[in-house]
């Protein structure tokens, strides 16, 4: 096991680290910005070094001051998180380079997946199923018009290097595919500095549900079931959960097993979630998180298994304890993801936390890094926390959230909470009869007023 890890990440996700590493006995490092100075995994980790600025480009990003941080404390694993550097191969490689271990998949695992054309190509090899689409990049108009024609419009067009939704436009007829592909290239380059973009068939509704596993990296791997995040605002997801209300037994044990043999056959090590749209009854693939993701709380809570704790421990060397058979679901979680946002125009609102009450009470978890007098700068994402529920049925998840949401208390800021306040009570979220442009539809149709 390792004896000292370095945590390069900040919020939330760095706290949960650091619990998991006290959990294992191991010893805690925190990196952090001048801006981040008073953070809570700073005061609790048993070191800290401050490795530059606010931007993130001069502190989180700054590949050179983590490595220096590693050599000061001697830290001899660095987990990343979620973001910044968790799904960057040459960091990976560069700490291997300096006898440093990467708590993630091996840096090939990383560039595939992070390349949405091969992705998608050693996905089809693995015999998952995809969504129909070029087989590789579109090097010009006329190609693209010919593979929208034959796919039928509208078609997606989709940055290669692409995520959150930056570099993916939509185009329903010819007349508008020459725009969505210029477009598309121009925010891929400057967010990624790769132009490069593919098409894909453009699904009407789909549900969002990506598949939770882990592996060894020596041919063992097991799926922990999907989560459903079809509940969605301008690509970045707002709630999730654990089982997905639109699948049945028989159909998440079918797709968890096809992505767990996929995941052997690659020797993927760590933890992953493969992501698909559901439509008709029909999975497709989209991409792969070669990282452990926000809403890895909701299959925790319906399977009992840390998930942190188990990619550190196949991270050190250590065999898959678990096999598929000792993968049991219980009852059914949910997560809101809590953000310093104005409830209705979503305008960011850092500032001080001048009141702070969080929920309890049985099956209530709270994920987040601040506190009472804690000040959420402006330089970084808005996650205030993370509101996990789970109950023995949907129907008590969902009373169990109405009560912890209207218990939550974040005064001095504008928050997400009157969103979700409202998303409890609609009639097609209690039915989970939902898709991933439901939430942006009912923003739009006015179901939040100011």
């Amino acid at each position: 096991m390792f004896d000292k890890i370095l945590i390069a990440n900040r919020g939330e996700i760095a706290l949960r680290v650091l619990r998991a590493c006290k959990e294992l006995g191991i010893l805690t490092v925190a990196v952090h910005s001048t801006a981040d100075a008073d953070a809570m995994h700073v005061r609790l980790a048993d070191e800290s070094v401050c490795i530059g600025p606010p931007a993130a480009r001069d502190s989180y990003l700054n590949i050179p001051a983590l490595l220096a941080a590693c050599e000061i404390t001697g830290a001899d694993a660095v987990h990343p998180g979620y973001g910044f550097l968790s799904e960057n191969a040459r960091f990976a490689e560069i700490l291997e380079e300096h006898n440093v271990h990467f708590i993630g998949p091996k840096p090939a695992h990383i560039r595939v997946m992070g390349d949405k054309i091969e992705a998608k190509r050693t996905a089809k090899r693995l015999g998952i199923p995809v969504v129909p689409g070029s087989e590789g990049g579109i090097s010009s108009d006329e190609e693209a018009l010919r593979v929208a024609r034959d796919l039928d419009f509208p078609v997606l067009v989709k940055a290669s290097a692409g995520g959150g939704g930056r570099g993916m436009k939509v185009a329903h007829s010819a007349d508008e595919l020459s725009v969505a592909l210029s477009t598309a290239r121009a925010e891929a380059k400057a967010a990624f500095g790769d132009d490069a973009v593919y098409l894909e068939k453009y699904l009407g509704r789909p549900r969002h549900i990506e598949i939770q596993v882990l592996g060894d990296g020596q041919g063992q791997a097991i799926h922990l079931g999907e989560r459903d995040c079809s509940l969605q605002r301008r690509h970045q997801k707002v709630w999730e959960e654990a089982q997905s209300p639109a699948l049945n037994t028989h159909q998440r044990g079918e797709i968890g097993e096809t992505v767990a043999k996929a995941m052997r056959e690659l020797q993927y090590l760590g933890v992953g979630t493969v992501e698909f749209l559901y439509e008709d009854g029909k999975f497709y693939f989209i991409e792969m998180n070669t990282r452990i993701q926000v809403e890895h709380p909701v299959t925790e809570a319906i399977t009992n298994i840390d998930l942190i704790l188990a990619q550190i421990r196949v991270a050190a060397g250590a065999d898959l304890e678990l096999t598929q058979d000792d993968v049991q679901f219980q009852g059914h979680s949910i997560e809101c993801r809590i953000n310093a946002e104005h409830p209705v125009t979503f305008r960011p609102s850092p500032g001080k936390i001048v009141h702070y009450h969080p929920p309890g009470g049985l099956g209530i978890r709270i994920d987040s890094a601040v506190y009472h007098g804690y000040t959420i700068p402006p330089y970084y994402d808005s996650l205030v926390g993370k509101l996990i529920v789970h109950g023995k049925t949907r129907g008590e998840c969902l009373m169990r959230l109405k009560r912890a949401i209207d218990e939550f208390v974040v005064d001095g800021i504008d928050t997400t909470l009157p969103l979700f306040r409202t998303l409890v009570r609609e009639k097609d979220i209690i039915d989970g009869a939902y898709h991933i442009h439901w939430l942006e539809e009912f923003l739009a149709r006015g179901g939040m007023k100011d």
